[in-house]
């Protein structure tokens, strides 16, 4: 390796976990907090913008984030079970989430499961919540790829790249080819950053794509998750660590194949059958019964209970001691008042 690869390689951090007294504090864990700080409030902004209340992104979230964390690291101890179930694997380490390993299509799909849970308690569309949380899901996924290169964690092979990825002695992976471990100072391909342009490049355009066509529907959603499976095939046929294989291909590229090609299927078919946006955020039926409330008349301080303020003012008359005779005086017309 030359002098000029190591000036530009890209290094490793030194550390992963500062501590707090007894308390830890691990970089994964950080960067996955962040990113669901920063969606939480994107979607609060995009939802407002759509006529919901903001509060009701908080309600949902309650729902989503635990169900998502779950999901993702189900799928993630699936889809690389060696370290839990295979030789010398530890199946209590699968609990271990701070090391590392929550995998997207999991946390999507029962993160699903909870903002649908969510939606109903809050009385709003699955689909239009999605919309508005697409953008902001993608930025929380560049933020928590942070913590894959905190972990020096999920790299792509050697390179010979200036912006090659130095990985300390102590997490140098096998050469898959040799069985032998890759010589120190080897340089490997970054993809947690590349997954981190590709997925801030992904969130502009969604951003862009929903303003200048005003998408809805679930439309903004599903273009999510096209863009990101386009970019997650390449991104991971160049990652070396262990994985299941299908037919010569990693698990999770085949996952994303799959689930791309149904996320541009979805996308074309909702666009032909429901074009534009929504009206509202309020679940089908919702919105009758927010009308009948805000419609409803209300007494004033001005009125007394029981009067009808809707009759018009002429007919409202009141018992005067206006004289016959001062009507004339006046030069009026009018007949005098009704005695009561």
């Amino acid at each position: 390796m030359t002098v000029d690869r190591l000036v530009t390689a890209i290094p490793s951090p030194p550390e992963h976990t500062w501590y707090l007294g007894p308390l830890p504090l691990r970089a994964y864990a950080l960067a996955i907090l962040a990113g669901i700080v920063v969606a939480v409030w994107m979607t609060m902004r995009r939802w407002k913008d759509r006529g919901g209340d903001p509060d009701d992104v908080l309600e949902i979230a309650f729902w989503a984030v635990p169900f998502g964390i779950i999901g993702g690291r189900i799928y993630h101890v699936i889809s690389s079970p060696d370290a839990y179930w295979g030789e010398n694997g530890d199946p209590v380490r699968a609990l271990y989430i701070w090391e590392g390993g929550l995998g997207i299509w999991g946390a999507v799909a029962l993160g699903a499961v909870g903002a649908w849970i969510g939606c109903r308690r809050q009385g709003v569309r699955l689909s239009t919540f999605a919309d508005a949380l697409a953008p902001g899901l993608l930025v929380a996924q560049a933020i928590g790829r942070l913590g894959n290169w905190f972990n020096q964690e999920l790299f792509g092979a050697p390179t010979e790249l200036p912006w090659g990825l130095e990985i300390d002695a102590e997490y140098l992976p096998v050469d898959p080819a040799t069985g032998v471990e890759y010589a120190a100072g080897t340089l490997f391909h970054p993809t947690f950053l590349y997954e981190m342009l590709w997925n801030l490049a992904a969130a502009a355009l969604l951003i862009w794509l929903d303003r200048r066509y005003r998408l809805g529907h679930g439309r903004v959603f599903w273009a999510y998750v096209a863009i990101y499976t386009l970019g997650r095939v390449w991104i991971e046929m160049l990652r070396i660590d262990t994985a299941e294989m299908v037919l010569g291909l990693r698990l999770n590229v085949w996952t994303s194949i799959i689930v791309g090609l149904g996320a541009v299927v979805a996308f074309v078919v909702i666009g032909r059958l429901r074009p534009g946006r929504e009206d509202g955020v309020a679940l089908p039926g919702r919105e009758d019964d927010e009308r009948q409330v805000t419609d409803a008349p209300t007494e004033t301080d001005d009125a007394p209970a029981g009067t009808d303020e809707s009759a018009p003012d002429e007919e409202v008359t009141e018992t005067t001691g206006t004289t016959d005779q001062d009507a004339s005086a006046a030069g009026t017309d009018q007949d005098p008042a009704p005695r009561t």
